[in-house]
């Protein structure tokens, strides 16, 4: 009995050994079988080879599909390079091409479909920024101001943080985005395409100024201005930032010599603040520039004779010939003004200054007044630098500089004017197809601003930038009661403006409170 048991448990052993190897043999198959097509993990075909053979041959395809596959990415690795470079290089020769040919000049030409890719794209945001022609705007508030540059400078209106109307670029991306404008435009210049044989090389040096202003939705413009090879001729570059790789819009050479712009200065009085503009005058526009013609509109009759006195005593003095003096009757009225000046010139069409007696003017702003002018394409209205009272800015009239040495771009000293647009440079076709001035205008203000709507209302371009050549010299306002309501409360505007910064003004109110606590101090420095 005990040997029938003990047998029974030994077969009962045997049996339950045997099912264990074959569930670690199916389990050993399963883990080194590979992969087939649909990732799954299976047996040797029945049909195929078994053992040692089978399972190199399942590794051996496995390993060919896995090459396939990485041809397969290296073949599309090198038809997207091949793309890649196809499209750089038509990019680089459209650059290179003149304006005209790349579709991006001024003449239009019959519309062709764009090809999608980058370069159309490209095209695009140049054709929909205000590059070649001026975008209709609601009001003055919609227009976009250019901020202007030299290599050393920024002149903007946007003083963010630093408050400061003039600073070198504190953000290294602005400082790189200014560098690359020039250096693009001076390897336009010195491309062999568009440069003379005998043409000398141009340098950063020969860089005079920039202006700039970026549309959110489309790019950044920049128009570059340089020496030219002879005097008075000057080269401009346009180019184009969309948001991408900057591109070259048009390329211009511009002779300056024989453009001649007529100052119109319209006055009433205020003699001795006319000596002071013609002293200015006759170093700037005769000495120094030489193409000009000067036209003043004096209101009624007194102090008349001390006016002309002084404009024959500059025409004897510098051989000065050049001059209109006009005599109206009425009221002042610089709208009117300004108008009968532009209307009585005769000549072919010129370039038109509008200017007032309170305004200093150095000979390179008279350079920008052209530069940025075009009949029929284009106006300038510059943000000119005004002045603080300087009995303000430097504590007391015997301390103050002379004013050579007062015209300086700081926080402390002035700001930029951008809420006026009397200032303006345009050519008299211009001005007399846009309508003129509203006459109705009487007094002071409001004239310029009408005009300037017109002009953001056509299909011309408007310029609108802070000149660093540009002053309102500062002069004590008086706002008269005859004036109507709107522009007696703008009147007063612009004289708490005139007076001094926001921190002097606010020294001026707590001085009592300044000097009580600096009393104080003293007296205890002087218990200790």
């Amino acid at each position: 009995m005990v040997r029938r048991g003990l047998l029974a448990w030994i077969s009962r052993v045997a049996v339950l050994l045997v099912l264990l190897c074959c569930a670690v043999s199916v389990l050993y198959m399963l883990a080194c079988t590979p992969r087939g097509d649909e990732e799954q993990w299976g047996l040797p075909r029945a049909n195929g080879p078994t053992g040692k053979e089978g399972y190199q041959a399942a590794l051996q395809e496995w390993e060919e599909q896995h090459r396939d596959y990485i041809s397969s990415l290296k073949r599309q690795i090198a038809q997207l390079k091949e793309e890649l470079q196809e499209r750089s290089e038509r990019l680089r020769s459209a650059q290179h091409r003149p304006s005209d040919a790349a579709g991006l000049g001024s003449e239009p030409g019959p519309p062709e479909k764009p090809p999608a890719d980058l370069l159309a794209f490209l095209r695009s945001q140049v054709d929909k920024a205000e590059v070649h022609t001026g975008v209709k705007l609601a009001t003055e508030y919609a227009a976009v101001p250019f901020d202007s540059f030299t290599l050393q400078k920024v002149y903007q209106l946007e003083t963010g943080l630093t408050r400061h109307p003039e600073e070198k670029p504190v953000r290294k991306d602005k400082r790189d985005e200014l560098v690359e404008a020039v250096e693009s435009a001076l390897e336009a210049l010195n491309s062999p395409v568009e440069g003379s044989p005998n043409q000398r090389p141009f340098s950063a040096t020969d860089f005079i100024e920039g202006i700039y202003r970026t549309e959110k939705d489309k790019g950044t413009l920049y128009e570059l201005t340089f020496k030219g090879e002879q005097k008075h001729e000057f080269r401009r570059l346009v180019l184009f930032r969309p948001f991408g790789p900057i591109m070259k819009v048009k390329q211009e050479k511009l002779n300056m010599g024989n453009t001649l712009i007529n100052v119109i200065v319209p006055l009433a009085k205020r003699v001795d603040k006319f000596r002071q503009f013609m002293h200015n005058f006759r170093e700037m526009c005769i000495q120094q520039d030489g193409r000009i013609h000067l036209t003043v509109v004096y209101f009624g009759k007194e102090e008349m004779n001390e006016v002309k006195g002084i404009l024959e005593n500059t025409s004897k003095a510098a051989n000065f010939r050049n001059f209109t003096f006009i005599q109206l009757n009425g009221e002042f009225s610089r709208g009117k003004g300004l108008d009968v000046g532009a209307r009585f010139w005769k000549g072919s069409n010129v370039l038109l200054f509008f200017c007032d007696v309170d305004i200093y003017f150095t000979s390179e702003f008279l350079n920008t007044c052209r530069l940025n002018t075009q009949p029929g394409k284009k106006v300038f209205y510059p943000v000119l630098f005004s002045q603080y009272n300087p009995g303000i800015i430097y504590g007391h009239h015997d301390a103050v500089p002379p004013l050579e040495q007062q015209l300086v771009i700081k926080k402390e000293t002035g700001f930029w004017r951008d809420f006026g647009f009397g200032m303006t440079c345009q050519y008299r076709s211009d001005f007399i197809n846009i309508g003129g001035f509203d006459l109705d205008i009487r007094g002071w203000g409001g004239e310029d601003v009408h005009l300037y709507r017109k002009y953001l209302h056509s299909n011309l371009i408007v310029v609108r930038t802070p000149v660093r050549g540009l002053f309102h010299l500062w002069h004590e306002k008086h706002c008269v009661d005859e004036l109507a309501p709107e522009q007696y409360k703008m009147c007063m505007q612009s004289k708490a403006m005139n007076e001094a910064s926001h921190g002097q003004l606010g020294m001026l109110v707590f001085r009592h409170e300044i000097e009580a606590h600096l009393r104080k101090q003293k007296t205890s420095s002087k218990k200790t």
